[in-house]
């Protein structure tokens, strides 16, 4: 069994990992109760959409500059400084909501201050892994982190629907802003050296342009990062129709929606135990490939079914696809990086997982006003399962080094 958990021999790991799993489920009750917020101040579900936009778009201009940050910072030190800015946001929002004054632009700044801080944050947490466990245990502390989060995003929303029943929305803020505190312990106690690699000379503008040169030039990591660009436009863009499969096409109702999305989070939190048995052997190529193909049939399969228990083992599925898919290729590319250029290649990551989410929502919406719901979702789902298969065969016949002569004659 230890075999399964070996990067918690790593002490800075463990204590980075307790207090993430801490953390991480104030922050899916900060985002339960955030949205309920919304909807009791303004009673629209497309004010609601706008807030996740409004998050979601720093991560999209700005990881690629955080992931430069924590290359020149080093990543603990800017992981300091972006948790224990969300800590205060979340008191703010709290604060807010206590005195009774808060409105809906006061949401709409702090989400998109929440969005700044995570587009600095999610580059540095990425690439910070491989520096307190090591190349040999990095697979399996990439598993663990996925299924701290899978099980944050179960057991987030029920304590959240608890607490705002019984105390109300802004004591999930405060919950949540206490919850930072045992990230920052846990980072503050750490003992290893995570100094920069090398120092940097250059401008901030020119190290970036050097990890997307870097990027550009690496044939496999250019095609792993592409890759994970097509599953988060295709793939994970079906969640903004989910409401109208629960209401019009399986008859289900809210209670319904709720059970659909608690499918994925099942195959998501299946998919991080078996990262987590396969961790110790080099599976990588198979997995990325495996995760996109049942990624792409899943959600073909979801968007033909009519029946409530095939769409739930199909959603399953999806869940499935896309931690396996995900998590892999965030394993090879920390692998495939020279530790220099670690925090920009992930930068460029985030932006490809989580910043092009809302333009693959945005092509989902359309292509269902255009056509059918369930034909949108049959169409990413085989856009997303051919460029799987086509960019796997791609990037598996590429070779690691052939892009580090770039790094010659460069002060990176």
């Amino acid at each position: 069994m230890k075999k399964y958990f070996t990067s918690l021999k790593h002490r800075d790991f463990r204590l980075f990992w307790a207090g993430q799993m801490v953390s991480l489920t104030g922050t899916w009750m900060q985002n339960v109760a955030q949205g309920w917020l919304v909807l009791q101040l303004t009673n629209s579900p497309f004010l609601l959409g706008v807030i996740n936009a409004i998050a979601a778009f720093p991560i999209l201009l700005f990881s690629v500059w955080g992931g430069t940050m924590a290359d020149r910072m080093g990543k603990r030190n800017l992981i300091i400084w972006t948790q224990a800015l969300s800590m205060i946001l979340a008191f703010i929002m709290g604060l807010l909501f206590s005195l009774r004054i808060i409105e809906f632009w006061h949401i709409a700044l702090l989400a998109g201050l929440i969005g700044l801080v995570n587009a600095f944050d999610m580059p540095a947490r990425h690439s910070f892994v491989i520096e307190m466990v090591g190349k040999a245990d990095l697979g399996n502390a990439i598993a663990l982190n996925s299924m701290i989060f899978n099980v944050a995003r179960i057991i987030g929303p029920i304590v959240a629907g608890f607490v705002v029943g019984v105390w109300g929305v802004g004591t999930c803020f405060y919950i949540n802003s206490a919850s930072f505190l045992a990230v920052l312990a846990g980072l503050l106690l750490m003992r290893g050296d995570f100094a920069p690699k090398k120092s940097n000379h250059s401008s901030l503008h020119e190290s970036t342009m050097d990890g997307a040169r870097y990027v550009w030039s690496n044939l496999k990591i250019r095609n792993l990062i592409s890759l994970v660009a097509v599953s988060s436009l295709f793939g994970v863009s079906y969640m903004v129709l989910m409401p109208v499969f629960a209401r019009d096409i399986l008859n289900i109702g809210a209670s319904g929606l709720g059970i659909l999305v608690s499918a994925i989070g099942v195959g998501a939190l299946l998919a991080s135990f078996s990262l987590t048995i396969f961790s110790h052997q080099d599976y990588s190529n198979r997995l990325v490939s495996l995760g996109g193909i049942v990624l792409g049939i899943s959600l073909v399969i979801f968007g033909f079914s009519k029946s409530v228990p095939v769409s739930l083992l199909a959603l399953v599925g999806t869940g499935w696809g896309i931690v396996t898919q995900s998590a892999t290729i965030n394993n090879l590319l920390q692998k495939e990086t020279p530790d220099e250029l670690r925090g920009r290649v992930m930068g460029f990551y985030t932006v490809m997982f989580l910043g092009m989410t809302p333009l693959g929502s945005f092509l989902a919406g359309l292509l269902a006003d255009w056509l059918t719901v369930p034909y949108a979702v049959v169409i990413g789902g085989l856009t997303a399962l051919v460029m799987t298969i086509l960019l796997s065969r791609a990037i598996f016949k590429t070779h690691p080094d052939q892009a580090n002569l770039i790094l010659d004659n460069k002060n990176l």
